[in-house]
């Protein structure tokens, strides 16, 4: 299978290193002559790296691959200390043998990450093309979110979600954990959270949630591959399943006849307090601002997700609170945000958060407004720069993974805009928020909302290919050599194979016919 843009694409006039499967595209690439043949695949180096990608390869292969030979080794791994970029890694496999070296673990999986683009196994064994790459990325942040709260899945399909991401090279999971429909982490403080609030979603299954040990199981499968897990607790919106478990803690849902018709034209629900709720609207709920027992409960839970969260960030939420007033939330998230200070880590929050003049210094804000900033929105974005923190940049008429990527997609919403392939990969980060710069940025995400994902096959039908688009806004120079759409399609139809080979249905239904 081949994607095109329309029509069959004529050669491309550039370097032909830039044809090759390699998403996202490399610094440098030094194509030489002919192919590597290699037998067997003998692993030495990095003992970490190395046995992260035996597995790969027995998963491609469906065979075990050998430990190693060191004097016969096909593949070396090598930390050094002359390469001077983080994360950045130099793929050779130019002499007898492949050889990646990198300053740090994580340069070095990346590198091991392009060579799994680059390996075919042939009748006679792997081959590789002979090429030098020089690579690192541009952004140090490069997330994707997966929503668990509308419809939860599973540890194993979490785990899937990461092997996915990371062979792109992300390196921040962003889960969703809480919203309206449902509660999905155990929190021992609160435990009506689980036994009440995790039960249903956003239809007609059963709910779910991650004990502290399922947890633990996704932040350690992530680290092994240098992936941080960002935790998000929504607040003080979306937080309708709260009041399921605690009705003192939130309000009487905010109901207005948008709201009201909205869900009659999806012949779904309006909330009712205290009780699951199962449909898509937004907007509706909020915790109580003025009782002191909701920071109670704000403080025990953010404090059991920090004591089990190595990384860096919390994610408190703080957006589409349109029941609540200006002022409850500004004192609201300026309260939250030092709430998450205290347990030693970075809170996140949604954009919307900029509007409070004094959330905690070095909150960092994640810009989910159009591509082009409407109303407030700049505004609101620049306020976490001026208080010395940073960007994270999803915008969502061009990263929101859950919306169509052609009007007749059976999957996905449209409210923020179709998104065809070409759309996601045209934009840059540095361009959205006027006046802030590049280095106030941390990169971007990519989310997916889960209304209508039910599966993990559904989530892929939605997420590729424009995944690979994302991937390369994130990790790629912003111009160069091949950093162009001619090249990165060619590229995205080489590398179709190998995500293929592992395990994701890639459809030319996802692509950019226009």
């Amino acid at each position: 299978m081949v994607l095109t843009d329309a029509t069959t694409l004529p050669q491309d006039p550039i370097d032909s290193a830039l044809s090759m499967p390699l998403i996202p595209l490399p610094v440098h690439v030094r194509l030489a002559e002919g192919h590597l043949l290699l037998p067997s695949l003998g692993i030495e180096g990095d003992p970490v790296t190395a046995a992260l990608v035996r597995h790969d390869l027995q998963r491609l292969s469906g065979e075990a691959q050998p430990e190693g030979e060191p004097a016969k080794a096909s593949v070396s791994l090598a930390l050094v200390d002359d390469t001077s970029t983080p994360q950045g890694y130099i793929l050779d496999t130019r002499g007898d043998g492949i050889r990646i070296v990198a300053r740090d673990s994580a340069g070095l999986y990346y590198g091991t990450r392009t060579l799994l683009q680059l390996l075919q196994r042939t009748g006679e064994g792997w081959s590789v093309p002979r090429v030098l790459i020089e690579d690192a990325p541009r952004f140090a942040y490069r997330g994707v979110m997966l929503d668990v709260a509308r419809h939860f899945f599973t540890v194993d399909e979490v785990k899937a979600y990461v092997d996915r991401a990371t062979a792109l090279k992300f390196n921040h999971l962003h889960l969703h954990l809480t919203d309206d429909q449902g509660w999905r982490l155990q929190i021992d403080s609160w435990p009506l959270l689980t036994e009440r609030a995790s039960e249903g979603d956003a239809g007609d299954g059963p709910g779910g949630f991650f004990t502290k040990d399922d947890y633990r199981e996704i932040v350690g499968y992530a680290a092994e591959r240098h992936m941080i897990v960002v935790p998000e607790i929504d607040l003080p919106g979306h937080t309708h399943a709260i009041g399921v478990a605690y009705p003192d803690l939130v309000e009487e849902p905010w109901l207005t006849d948008q709201i009201v018709a909205e869900a009659g034209r999806l012949a779904q629900p309006v909330p009712v307090h205290g009780e699951h709720f199962s449909g898509w609207a937004v907007g509706h709920s909020s915790l109580r601002i003025g009782e002191e027992r909701t920071y109670d409960f704000v403080k025990d839970v953010l404090d059991e997700v920090a004591a089990m969260t190595p990384g860096p960030y919390l994610h408190i939420g703080g957006d589409e609170c349109l029941g609540t007033a200006p002022a409850d939330f500004a004192a609201f998230m300026e309260r939250a945000t030092r709430l998450v200070s205290e347990t030693g880590k970075t809170a996140i929050a949604w954009h919307e958060a900029g509007a409070a003049h004094d959330i905690a210094e070095g909150t960092v804000g994640q810009y989910w407004g159009s591509a082009v900033p409407q109303g407030s929105h700049a505004e609101e974005a620049t306020r976490f720069v001026t208080r010395g923190g940073g960007l994270i940049l999803s915008p969502s008429d061009r990263t929101y993974l859950d919306m169509k990527p052609d009007a007749g997609f059976p999957l996905g919403l449209d409210w923020a805009g179709i998104i065809p392939l070409r759309t996601a990969y045209h934009w840059d980060p540095a361009d959205v928020v006027p006046g802030v710069p590049e280095s106030a940025i941390l990169g971007i995400e990519a989310p997916l909302w889960s209304e209508t994902v039910e599966s993990l096959k559904d989530a892929d039908a939605l997420v590729f290919p424009r995944l690979t688009a994302h991937a390369e806004t994130a990790w790629s120079a912003r111009e160069g050599a091949g950093r162009t759409w001619e090249s990165y399609l060619s590229r995205l139809n080489a590398l179709v194979p190998v995500l293929q080979a592992s395990g994701i249905d890639v459809t030319t239904a996802a692509a950019d016919e226009s």
